[in-house]
């Protein structure tokens, strides 16, 4: 029986690759498997991958005849998984020797649907451990607990899912796929559900996953229109949140959230093209105004006077339009 499956997608990181894959080799053990999802590669991608389906233990190649973006390319992983448990990882960053059986007996020994990691971030030479914004350590709780206060950065807040290990059950529950075709932001619908759907979830820091910035293939270092889906799935979150039992308590974070990252890409909207700088200001306005507007006026005031006033100027682009 295979015990982990572990989702790696791959688009165009044919420098990087080689030491995703020897991270994955320094990892592998008779009962997990690596699915290798080639997103369509152009470069030299895919017959790195078919090597590594012959060398590499446990690893299946999994090929998109189309680029369908890294939602779509986990959920392809997903779908051949055949593991009691389940993770992701990246295809331009890495793993610490021994990382996966390690979180692998800490979410056995916890017994909870899901865990989460801190991780590495790698900007260049630089390395910093990113810890997972949530108190307790190794101690199972509601996920409920990982998304509150508003004003605090949360679990929710963290939400690389290569950065944990995942229970079957969730999978068959349909709470470990993504919206399809999301292009960015990817995660942010996918961890909110998780805490508010799961049953039980841990903190167990295990520092042991790379995650590497500043790559020019990332779509967070492209100012094109695929950015733009960061909408769709905050859209998404503040919808399927609106729909929770506990609506009234969650969405003034639902809310301040996106208000963050709107004023995130406004500021700086220099690093976009021109036709996808407009589309954004039109875009993220329109947003505002499909917000509840009662909690948007909590939000607003209760963030910083320069975020404040740049989201309700556009915030009044917004009701010119309607006006109009």
């Amino acid at each position: 029986m295979v015990k982990l499956s572990v989702v790696v997608p791959f688009y165009n990181v044919q420098t990087y690759a080689p030491d995703a894959l020897k991270s994955l080799e320094l990892n592998a053990r008779d009962d997990f498997e690596f699915l290798l999802v080639d997103d369509c590669s152009t470069d030299g991608t895919p017959e790195l991958l078919e090597r590594a389906a012959r060398e590499l233990p446990g690893a299946v190649h999994l090929r998109h005849e189309k680029n369908g973006g890294l939602a779509t390319a986990r959920n392809t992983g997903l779908d051949a998984a055949r593991g009691e448990y389940l993770a992701f990882m990246d295809g331009d960053d890495w793993l610490a020797p021994g990382h996966l059986a390690r979180t692998l007996a800490a979410i056995e020994a916890l017994n909870c649907d899901f865990v989460r990691n801190d991780h590495v971030q790698v900007t260049g030479k630089a390395r910093t451990v990113q810890r997972i914004p949530y108190g307790p350590q190794g101690v199972p709780a509601d996920p409920r607990t990982g998304i509150l206060p508003a004003e605090r950065p949360t679990s929710v807040d963290y939400p690389y899912a290569w950065a944990g290990m995942y229970h079957r059950r969730l999978l068959d529950r349909g709470l470990l796929h993504f919206t399809d075709g999301l292009r960015t932001a990817e995660d942010r619908p996918w961890i909110w559900r998780l805490h508010r759907e799961a049953e039980s979830f841990a903190a167990v820091g295990l520092a042991g996953i790379f995650y590497r910035r500043g790559v020019s293939t990332s779509l967070t270092q492209i100012g094109d229109v695929r950015q733009l889906d960061f909408i769709r799935a905050f859209d998404q979150v503040i919808a399927d949140t609106a729909a929770d039992r506990d609506a009234a308590k969650l969405l003034p974070k639902a809310v301040r959230t996106y208000c963050a990252i709107i004023a995130h890409h406004i500021g700086s909207i220099e690093r976009f093209e021109p036709d996808v700088a407009k589309k954004l200001r039109s875009m993220s306005a329109a947003a505002l105004g499909r917000m509840p507007q009662d909690v948007l006026d909590t939000a607003l005031d209760s963030m910083d006077t320069d975020r404040s006033v740049l989201l309700r100027r556009l915030r009044r682009r917004s009701g010119e339009g309607v006006a109009a």
